[in-house]
């Protein structure tokens, strides 16, 4: 992955030392390695007196993408005039720069108006844009991949997956985000023997094809298992895990379907957690050798967390748990090990959370932002705020202290730097 994070320094007058101060992009879903985590260090947020430094607000009509972030700009969906749409945003002032038109927002379903009484409205794109350099990567919900100039939204390069690959579409339409790796642009969705794909990101040619499985709405996550770096990809079957450089099946596991799966695997060294609603549950994976998984715990109908993946740090999972419990779900930590619930803190509604440093950035259903300590002692709330009109299924984004924000029907910027 190119230059996505900028280091800035500070020189002492005296011995020329050199002070890092590392600023990251979140240049993709659930951030620069998609695993819902920053290392910057996030700043101390009171709020009490004065209320969070906004920024800016602007308009993000209809839509659960979420932001992704680079060189100063800003990439979701959003759908207008029966379009979903990718807009390019200014991360300083939100001034739109840029849109490009899509595919249809007709999903042939009303389930996205679901929501807590008086926030139900607005149905939209739910795939986030990944961004590298001067290309932008999107994935609309009719399977269809365009790799766009990153300055003016000119279509560079496309292909249909359906058409080209004998693509299958699911209910509700596809959900799932590109994922950048160090060539390739990987997204799924293909038909018998090319379920997975990887294309090149300079041109758009196919590095590799593998596969003949149904995809669910839930991202697949790029991580390293065993040093083998591999797509962990959440499908109808189950878990799958395939060689990122190749397409080459390294070990499956079962995990039982029902409707929908949406939220994203989340791999924590050698061991996978994931989890689905709809009556299903929870379990954790451990991945012990090539095609070789094997179940460590399995919760029937608990810890579901539905579109809401969680963070692991540290042995726990942060994250919001429950199935559709809409302005009342909690936020939860999570023993990795155990799947034993350490803390629990109800009102948030399925919206998400990611991690900078060792703190939580959480958004509600209903657009509050509350900073929470990740500690499994207990639930200890830093900063909380009500940022938004609108429904949020989407997650945070952060970059250079920085946390960028958006509902169905707006976003905004708050700045968090000293």
């Amino acid at each position: 992955m190119q230059s996505v994070l900028k280091s800035l320094s500070v020189l002492a007058l005296m011995g020329a030392v050199t002070l890092p101060v590392v600023a990251e992009d979140w240049p993709q879903y659930r951030g620069i390695t998609g695993d819902g985590k920053s290392q910057e260090n996030l700043p101390a947020a009171d709020w009490k007196a004065t209320g969070p430094n906004v920024a800016w607000k602007v308009k993000t009509p209809l839509g659960f993408s979420s932001f992704a972030v680079s060189d100063g700009r800003l990439f979701t969906l959003v759908a207008v005039d029966g379009h979903e749409v990718c807009l390019a945003l200014s991360a300083d002032s939100g001034k739109e720069l840029w849109r490009a038109e899509l595919g249809e927002n007709d999903y042939g379903h009303d389930g996205g108006n679901s929501g807590a009484p008086g926030n139900r409205g607005g149905d939209g794109p739910r795939s986030t844009p990944a961004v590298e350099g001067d290309k932008v990567y999107v994935y609309d919900s009719h399977l269809v991949l365009r790799c766009l100039n990153a300055t003016n939204g000119e279509v560079l390069w496309r292909h249909d997956i359906v058409a080209e690959y004998a693509g299958r579409n699911i209910k509700w339409l596809n959900a799932t985000s590109p994922v950048l790796g160090d060539q390739a642009v990987f997204v799924s969705g293909g038909g018998a023997g090319q379920s997975f794909l990887a294309f090149n990101k300079d041109d758009g040619s196919l590095i590799w094809k593998s596969g003949d499985e149904t995809i669910t709405h839930a991202t697949p996550t790029l991580a390293s298992v065993h040093g083998t770096r591999q797509l962990v990809c959440f499908v109808q079957s189950g878990l799958v895990g395939v060689e990122a450089s190749s397409g080459r099946e390294l070990w499956r596991a079962s995990f039982p379907f029902s409707v929908s799966t949406a939220a994203s695997p989340v791999v924590s060294g050698n061991q996978v957690y994931c989890s689905a609603g709809y009556g299903v549950g929870a379990a954790l994976f451990e991945i012990a050798g090539q095609g070789n998984a094997e179940e460590i715990w399995f919760k029937s109908n608990e810890l579901m967390n539905h579109w809401s993946t969680p963070v692991a740090h540290n042995g726990y999972l942060y994250g919001i748990f429950e199935f559709k419990k809409y302005g009342r779900a909690p936020l939860q930590c999570v023993e990795l090990a155990t799947g034993e619930i350490k803390w629990s803190e109800r009102g948030f509604g399925p919206g998400n959370c990611i991690l900078v440093g060792d703190k939580l950035v959480v958004l509600s259903d209903a657009g509050e932002v509350a900073i929470v300590a990740a500690d499994p002692s207990g639930y200890r709330e830093l900063a909380r705020a009500d940022v938004l009109e609108g429904k949020c299924w989407s997650t945070p984004a952060y970059s250079d202290g920085q946390i960028y924000v958006r509902s169905t029907e707006e976003a905004a910027r708050i700045d968090l730097a000293e």
